[in-house]
């Protein structure tokens, strides 16, 4: 089940930023990079803290009967945002959708734990997160197939897949046997809100999940910002040809009618790279503290993304994404680890129920981000008509009328380059690369915070221990 829901989210997650951003005439919605950043930002957050609630909502009522619940809000939710052009109806219904999945996610984490003991738990939490990336790693391959058919096709797709679960869930899911909770569903919330103050009294797991938070608003831009990136910037007949030169078989796999490579299929070469190498990774950090692994993690994961982003051929993409992938694989599984460690014996399920709240943070200063600072700093349509204000050329704003498309067009004509010169000439003026520095420094950053915290709060506790 979590294979198919994986596969139903990041088919559409990995493609998002560039349905909400594209030309309203081909059948994307035309919405601002602010718009996107607040909607995705803000939509995602609630998702990633809803489960603390949803948890004690599947507990009280029997994950069966919540998962039946949850899927169909999920095959609801991706069939009718097919048809949601507005931002306040494309919100609204996303809003709905991140309800199903806050709903799912807690059940299928648990179903893994109680299914497992001591000795098998490392074994099923590792093909639970093979699984996860074999989902998230599919997904995008058929939705981007899908899309240059037709944008609602890759919506319907994700409700026929999550209808799946429907028959897995029926015929071969067995509710674990697990003590039921009869308590009021208002009383376990309140029992979760007095959980969540006594959490927040920890200074040191607060001010961990603080730092982390940064480092998911850098992993973030994977999906909120990278894929516009290359679709603005990026020229992938370049990495076509070369791909056709090596393996003809492969570049029209991968690639376009048109002789490029999708940006989503270049962005999921990260789950690609997760799937192959992850065991060899995680044996290799398994020798370090959670700590320094997370700490040598976060700086290969900022090499990464800066690397991402400071050059225009898409070919570097295939070495930086690598290099982002390792640095990923050393430090979001550690993340859950170090907190079941420094947790109370008699509290480490309470605390690993906070484990997330990073990502849920991460979601929105990751928004924030790729919403009004991308915009200012490497939007090329924000560029191209800033340019052409400076020239006394002033186009009309996108609008339903006038389209994303409209305004390239007249640009080039105006301009008298076509849409390669045009693009050549941005660079070479504005520099949208430098947004590597905002990315990076986010990185950098957490990762200094993460040491400070480990050498003058951790080890000074520990030498004073002894």
């Amino acid at each position: 089940m979590e294979l198919f829901e994986r596969w139903a989210w990041y088919g559409i997650y990995m493609v998002l930023a560039l349905y909400l951003t594209g030309s309203t005439d081909t059948g994307a919605l035309g919405f601002s990079q602010e718009q996107k950043g607040s909607l995705m930002g803000t939509v995602t957050f609630l998702l990633y803290l809803l489960p603390i609630i949803t948890g004690a909502i599947a507990d009280r009522y029997g994950y069966k009967k919540v998962l039946t619940i949850a899927f169909t809000i999920l095959a609801t939710g991706y069939f009718s945002l097919a048809y949601a052009k507005s931002y306040w109806a494309f919100y609204a219904l996303f809003l709905y959708l991140s309800v199903g999945a806050a709903l799912f996610k807690p059940i299928v984490t648990a179903t893994v734990s109680h299914t497992t003991n001591e000795k098998t738990s490392s074994i099923g939490f590792g093909i639970f997160y093979m699984i996860v990336n074999i989902g998230a790693f599919l997904g995008p391959i058929f939705s981007s197939k899908l899309r240059a058919l037709d944008w609602k096709y890759i919506f319907f797709l994700s409700s026929l897949v999550i209808c799946i679960n429907f028959i897995l869930l029926i015929f071969f899911y067995k509710e674990p046997i697990v003590e039921k909770k009869h308590n009021p569903l208002i009383a376990s919330i309140k029992n979760i809100l007095k959980n969540t103050i006594e959490v927040l009294g920890d200074f040191k797991l607060i001010l961990f999940l603080l730092i982390m938070v940064g480092f998911w608003a850098m992993y973030l831009q994977l999906f909120y910002t990278l894929p516009i990136f290359i679709d603005q910037w990026m020229d992938t007949r370049i990495l076509y040809r070369a791909i056709e030169n090596f393996w003809p078989a492969l570049a029209h796999l991968a690639g376009t009618p048109h002789g490029t490579i999708a940006p989503e299929i270049l962005t999921n070469i990260d789950a690609f790279y997760i799937i192959i190498f992850q065991i060899l990774v995680s044996g290799l950090v398994s020798r370090f503290s959670p700590l320094r692994a997370m700490s040598q993690g976060m700086i290969m994961a900022s090499l990464g993304i800066a690397l991402m982003f400071i050059f225009q051929n898409p070919i570097y993409l295939i070495f930086s994404i690598l290099i982002f992938s390792l640095g990923e694989m050393a430090t979001s599984p550690k993340i859950q680890e170090y907190v079941g460690k420094i947790a109370p014996p008699h509290k480490t399920a309470l605390y690993m129920g906070y484990s997330y709240l990073p990502l849920a943070g991460g979601n929105i200063v990751a928004g924030v981000i790729s919403g009004s600072i991308f915009a200012n700093i490497a939007d090329k349509p924000t560029l191209l008509r800033h340019d052409l204000i400076s020239k006394g050329i002033t186009l009309p704003n996108i609008s339903p009328t006038y389209t994303l498309n409209n305004f390239y067009t007249e640009a080039s004509a105006l301009l008298h380059m076509d849409s390669s010169q045009i693009t050549s000439y941005l660079w070479n003026t504005y520099h949208p690369n430098h947004i590597w520095i905002v990315f990076s420094s986010i990185g950098f950053v957490s990762f200094l915070a993460l040491w400070a915290y480990d050498r003058f709060l951790i080890r000074r506790k520990k030498s004073l221990a002894k």
